[in-house]
């Protein structure tokens, strides 16, 4: 079920959510956290298509506040709509498109919509600021969560991230190599006799996954990393393989398409499947532990902060 609230205000909404639940038609118990989206109109369906999916693994309100990209109109409208029921998934929905002067004050616009003593989570699932604590909806989240591979410029922006790094902050960007991360370390734990001269990353210029799976295993491994773009002379998109060289053969574990190939010293060839990971995916992750990071606020201010 779909409401819609035109020229309405942040009291009038819930005065609306408590009517819908009155009715029977939103249950408030059982949500575990608020999940705030800030984006832009363009992003909005692909987000909530996203949190609904997650909403499956950690039941919750998801409250959308969107703006008009900075376009200014007359006059400052607030436009809500409530999806409940099968258009919510396993979560109800807010959705707030704020026009013109009217997304100025997101604090207020939310606070009267969080569910009380639930977690709240934030997540800028497009172009944002690269300070994500210091904004009226950071202040209010216990995660908040960016996506630097939709930033401009990813690099500059992981790097600008690390200088203004506060427990809690994440990056769908780290949490689409977790399975690379697991995947080398259950096949390293193979090889702890061996002493490690060289390693290489092969994966994109574009890619800040690439870079941050570089940083991790310097800092794990103590070695110096190499990153490459291309891999048998055609650019690859995303990670496509990790090398690490040892005093005796060398491990290799090189993806194509869903598929990596590993090929190490004294060991068959074999392959393993290693997807690329969705936003839906990434978004589980992220809020299935709400405390801090400390490997990801490790790899990134020792790796970009500068």
């Amino acid at each position: 079920m779909i409401v819609n609230l035109p020229n309405t205000t942040s009291s009038q909404i819930g005065k609306r959510l408590q009517e819908l639940r009155e009715s029977g038609g939103v249950v408030a118990l059982g949500r575990v956290l608020t999940l705030l989206i800030e984006t832009d109109f363009a992003h909005i369906e692909e987000a909530v298509e996203a949190a609904n999916s997650a909403s499956r693994a950690h039941p919750s309100r998801i409250i959308v506040l969107a703006d008009d990209d900075g376009a200014q109109l007359a006059e400052s409208r607030l436009d809500a709509e409530i999806r409940v029921g099968g258009d919510a998934g396993a979560s109800e929905v807010v959705i707030l498109r704020a026009h013109g002067q009217a997304a100025n004050n997101a604090e207020s616009l939310v606070t009267g919509l969080l569910l009380p003593d639930a977690p709240v989570v934030a997540w800028w699932p497009a172009v944002c600021g690269s300070n994500p604590s210091s904004t009226a909806i950071g202040k209010i989240a216990t995660r908040r969560i960016v996506d630097s591979a939709e930033q401009p410029e990813p690099i500059e922006f992981l790097r600008n991230l690390a200088k203004h790094y506060r427990p809690g902050d994440g990056d769908m960007a780290w949490t689409r190599i977790t399975l690379w991360r697991a995947q080398l370390a259950a096949l390293f734990d193979q090889h702890l006799h061996r002493i490690v001269q060289a390693v290489t990353v092969i994966g994109s210029d574009l890619s800040p996954s690439t870079e941050l799976l570089a940083k991790w295993l310097e800092l794990s491994l103590k070695v110096r990393v190499n990153v490459e773009h291309t891999l048998d002379g055609v650019n690859v998109e995303g990670i496509a393989g990790v090398v690490i060289s040892f005093d005796s053969g060398e491990l290799k574990l090189v993806r194509r398409e869903e598929v990596a190939h590993i090929d190490q010293v004294d060991a068959p060839h074999s392959s393993v499947l290693l997807p690329r990971r969705s936003n839906q995916d990434c978004l589980v992750e992220d809020m299935r532990f709400l405390g801090e990071d400390e490997t990801f606020g490790r790899v990134l201010t020792q790796g970009f902060a500068k």
